[in-house]
């Protein structure tokens, strides 16, 4: 099934081939009467990683559904991101089944996303509304599935609580798995992980950091719910099992997440694993024998730019910079201003990090702009390092080629006054306005560099030198890296 694509084909009145996926995750085309079977196949195959990928989801949702489900029958509370609607669920009298307020309080969400994303709101994630009656259809339905697994709260403690706790775990654990195949599928997203990570975007913020603060939202407005319809705290409804959920499930996914990379193969094409397969030797064979390269990473306003055009000329080698830009747009189909406007935003957190910081995935996957500049300029990067010496200014150059034997890693800082009187001078700024500008530069540099690293971007450890240009100067600065420069190379 690698090469070929099973499907149910209709023939209707309609101008342009239609393929969609249905529940049961069965792919339906529907064709124009006059178009060859022949046509409509090639058409079919040619579209076999987006078909791979939203089958895959439809069966990934079920598995998040049935993980929430199970934990829900626990009897400790329901994960945050449930813990309203099942709260509501339960209100007597309540017209709307759970899977019901599911699907409306995801509305409500992709909604809220749109208003906060206006022009930057991708427009295929207006399938969220497809995937939240889906997903609530699963809801009522996994829920009906488990009803056997309620444990009744009459049973005996000794006995109960090992069975909830159990159960409350077995489930979370599913719901983490369901959630890691979510991000590594990186088709569409829930609902519940898109506002998050839209609120990320729009306050610059960690994902994971936002995404408690959403999930401590939703707790707090199911306790609101639970009081004012029954009165008194029900520990079924908002339990110790929503608090674990909150940091259990986050554990579980990063757990998931390094071991189901072999999902991604039933997306990536075939010619493309093959030549993933062919970098990933060549780079093994340069790391021992490859040419040396000086990677160089500055606060504002230290000279480093200025310190590696000079290494360059010094040492006779390419200098990349903001060529590396130019490329990185003519590879994504951007303008250069566009990659050098986006290179340095933060979208995403530590759940999506897991995939943009792989090398062996392809940009086919679709990213978030600032993760495809992102690998775009980790592969630039690595390319360059591979063909011949030169010196490479930021872009987390150093922890791209991490790991390497000739690569030399240099950290450039200067004291605050004359950073700010070198900024002042270069930008003709007052030492107010240059002082804002070094800290809003300084703080997106070390922003982006954490994001993709998980490591601090002044530490010293990450780096083979850290030179401070206000106490030796340019020049010795210069001499000073050379020097270790030739030491290297002779070992």
């Amino acid at each position: 099934m690698e090469n070929t694509i099973q499907y149910e084909l209709t023939p209707k009145k309609v101008k342009n081939i239609i393929i969609r996926v249905k529940a049961n995750g069965v792919v339906a085309v529907t064709m124009p009467y006059r178009m060859s079977k022949k046509k409509v196949d090639a058409f079919v195959q040619s579209k076999a990683e987006w078909i791979r990928r939203y089958v895959s989801f439809v069966f990934i949702l079920f598995v998040i559904a049935f993980g929430t489900s199970l934990s829900i029958r626990a009897n400790l509370g329901s994960s945050p991101i449930s813990a309203p609607p099942y709260v509501l669920s339960l209100v007597p009298g309540m017209p709307m089944t759970m899977g019901q307020i599911v699907i409306c309080m995801h509305v409500v969400f992709i909604l809220t996303q749109i208003l906060l994303l206006r022009r930057n709101y991708e427009l295929r994630q207006l399938s969220q509304i497809l995937v939240s009656f889906l997903f609530g259809f699963y809801t009522d339905l996994t829920m009906w599935l488990t009803s056997f697994l309620q444990i009744p709260p009459t049973l005996d403690h000794t006995l109960g609580w090992p069975l909830q706790f159990a159960e409350l775990l077995i489930g979370g654990a599913l719901l983490a798995f369901g959630i890691a195949c979510e991000v590594r599928c990186d088709s569409l997203m829930l609902a519940g992980e898109g506002l998050p990570l839209a609120i990320a975007k729009c306050v610059r913020k960690d994902f994971g950091k936002v995404k408690m603060c959403s999930d401590t939202a939703l707790v707090t407005i199911a306790v609101v719910l639970m009081t004012t319809f029954f009165g008194h705290w029900d520990w079924k409804m908002v339990g110790p099992g929503t608090l674990v959920s909150m940091f259990y499930v986050g554990f579980m996914v990063r757990v998931f997440a390094p071991h189901i990379a072999w999902l991604a193969l039933l997306f990536i094409p075939k010619a493309e694993r093959r030549q993933l397969a062919v970098e990933e030797r060549r780079e093994e064979r340069r790391a021992d024998d490859g040419p040396l390269v000086v990677t160089i990473a500055r606060e504002y306003g230290s000279g480093g730019q200025m310190l590696g055009e000079q290494l360059a000329l010094r040492l006779g080698v390419d200098f990349y910079d903001h060529n590396i830009i130019d490329e990185a747009a003519q590879r994504l189909g951007y303008t250069a201003d566009f990659v050098r406007d986006n290179e340095q935003n933060i979208s995403n957190g530590k759940l999506w990090e897991l995939i943009f910081t792989d090398k062996s995935i392809p940009l086919s996957l679709n990213p978030s702009h600032d993760d495809a500049i992102f690998v775009a300029e980790s592969r630039i990067i690595r390319a360059l390092a591979g063909r011949k010496p030169c010196v490479i200014m930021g872009r987390c150059a150093n922890w791209v080629l991490r790991g390497e034997k000739r690569v030399f890693s240099v950290f450039v800082t200067a004291n605050r006054e004359d950073a700010i009187g070198r900024v002042s001078t270069v930008e003709n700024l007052s030492d107010e306005a240059a002082a804002r500008r070094i800290d809003q530069v300084n703080q997106g540099r070390s922003n982006h560099y954490h994001q993709y690293t998980g490591a601090h971007w002044t530490d010293a450890r990450d780096y083979d030198l850290v030179v401070n240009t206000s106490s030796v100067g340019l020049e010795q600065a210069a001499n000073i890296i050379l020097q270790c420069v030739k030491d290297k190379m002779k070992n």
